[in-house]
């Protein structure tokens, strides 16, 4: 039997930019890292040398996901520098992930610039896609254009993934 993929971002759920500045969540680790992808933006819009990117990881989250009954696909910009700074700091494997045809490109029907990437490299198969940056658009679009149950699950990036999310993933993966 295939496993349904679970298609991950980082920013928002794993990594919950944008909790207070001064207060890091409980159960998160500080990590600076300089992907290839912040260095280069940083350089094209200020022309000064990047500094680290902050970046709060829980841990615990690592082995919650491998936990799960899905394939971990890596859906983030940071494509495959995620297996380079993020996996290991959450004692994940290298993942596969997603190349993007038009990276943070502008969608001529308003959808995410993910969602049609994710549907072609789903392939028909049955997919979460956790996100924080998802709407009603990308849902909708996903259900007529995707022939196997799929869901996008919405994450609040003040908060990243709780408890109660992988629970309900689980949940999902079964029912599925």
């Amino acid at each position: 039997m295939t496993l349904p993929l679970l298609l991950l971002d980082v920013d928002g759920p794993l990594n919950p930019y944008a909790a207070p500045k001064t207060r890091r969540p409980e159960g998160y680790d500080t990590h600076r890292l300089l992907p290839t992808w912040w260095a280069d933006r940083q350089a094209r819009y200020s022309g000064a040398r990047a500094k680290p990117l902050r970046v709060w990881l829980n841990p615990a989250y690592g082995p919650e996901l491998l936990g799960l009954p899905y394939e971990l696909v890596w859906a983030t910009g940071w494509m495959g520098e995620a297996n380079t700074h993020i996996g290991p700091n959450l004692g994940l494997p290298e993942l596969p992930y997603i190349q993007w045809t038009d990276l943070f490109g502008e969608d001529p029907d308003g959808l995410h610039w993910k969602t049609r990437d994710v549907v072609a490299w789903a392939d028909g198969r049955p997919f979460v896609w956790v996100d924080d940056e998802l709407g009603p658009q990308d849902t909708a679009w996903i259900a007529a254009h995707h022939p196997a149950p799929a869901l996008t699950f919405h994450v609040n990036p003040r908060i990243g993934l709780l408890a109660a999310d992988f629970v309900a993933l689980r949940e999902w993966a079964v029912a599925a």
